[in-house]
Parts: C-alpha cells; structure tokens; sequence
C-alpha cells in the first residue's frame, strides 16, 4: 500500500512540474514573440514621438521593465527544471528571482511621484534580498550546502 502510494505521488509530481514547465515556456515564447512585435509595430508608430529625454527615458523604461519580466520567466523555469532534476528548491535561485522582479519594479516606478515610504521600503526590500542572496552565496562556498549542491 505505502509502495503504491509513493509510486502515484511520484507519478502526480512528475505531472505537475511537467505542466508548469509547458505553462511557463510557451508564456515565455508568448511573451517574447509580443514583445518584438511591439518593438517593431512602436517603431514606425511611435518613434518620431520621442521628442526629448523623459519621452525617450519612459520608452526605456517600457522596454527594459518588458525584457525583465520575459528574464522573469526564464528564470522561474530554470527552477522548476533544477526542481525536477535535484528534487528541492534552490534558495539563492528563489532570491535572484525576486530581485529580478524588484529590478523590473524599480526600473518603472515614477520617482517623481513616488512616496517616500515606498521607495524606503522597496530599498529594504532590496536589501534584504540581497543580503540573503549573499549569505546563502556563501555559505553554499563554505561546504554547509545552504545554497545547493553547485551553487
């Protein structure tokens, strides 16, 4: 019974990361295809807007903050794969992943408009992964295996 058992919960989770894994590729070429689509309708629509450097500056940051979130989604496949081979999360692949997704926010927040609190707490934010990213970084160099087996 306990053998049966393990044998469908392998069976279901060998599904279920194949799924994710299918979702998340054909949202990433989705979402590449799209983009390029946009740049080069954007070209010829809108290129002869940019009349100076904010114009120019918001253009970037559309494109940028759009390149970052297809990064995002690499990067969320690459653990699920890395899952599907090691069979656990790796942390510093968890916190590069949300400081990929903070990097997009940051690039397209309106600092002209911003509050004051939530660039102070987007900066701990920040912080916080970092440094995370930075301690599981070395302990995983230090041999205690905090980061993965080849971090």
């Amino acid at each position: 019974m306990q053998e049966t058992l393990k044998k469908w919960m392998k069976v279901f989770e060998q599904v279920i990361i194949t799924t994710l894994m299918l979702v998340l590729a054909v949202m990433v070429l989705l979402g590449t295809v799209m983009l390029v689509t946009l740049l080069v309708r954007g070209l010829g629509t809108r290129l002869g807007l940019i009349t100076d450097a904010d114009a120019l500056q918001a253009v970037m940051q559309r494109g940028f903050g759009a390149v970052l979130v297809v990064l995002l989604g690499l990067e969320l496949l690459e653990t699920i794969r890395q899952y599907d081979a090691e069979h656990h999360v790796r942390v510093e692949v968890v916190f590069f992943v949300g400081l990929i997704a903070l990097g997009r926010h940051v690039i397209q927040i309106d600092y002209a408009h911003a509050a004051t609190g939530e660039l102070l707490g987007i900066g701990a934010v920040i912080l916080a992964l970092s440094l995370g990213y930075f301690l599981v970084r070395r302990g995983s160099r230090n041999g205690d295996g905090a980061g993965g087996k080849d971090a």
